[in-house]
């Protein structure tokens, strides 16, 4: 907040509101995790069975699959925001 300077010229800056400084929140993603809990898995069971790690195995390499494909999509939506093919 501003505050009239005591000599009139300009005004004094103020500390701000009193609130935090800039706070950027950073949200962890573990796709591993992620993958294990859609099929309600552990990780144990990955190590102990290999039917179980195959299973994993390719929902992790369809999961990649999906990550690449929307990357590539907004890679190209920030290129060509129209759509159009030139």
């Amino acid at each position: 907040m501003s505050k009239p300077n005591p000599l009139g010229f300009g005004f004094i800056q103020g500390l701000g509101d009193g609130g935090p400084p800039n706070t950027e929140y950073v949200q962890v993603q573990r796709p591993l995790q992620r993958v294990l809990a859609f099929r309600g898995r552990s990780i144990d069971d990955v190590v102990n069975s290999q039917i179980i790690k195959n299973e994993i195995s390719g929902y992790w390499k369809l999961y990649r699959q999906i990550q690449r494909h929307s990357e590539i999509v907004d890679l190209e939506r920030q290129w060509n925001p129209l759509g159009k093919i030139a």
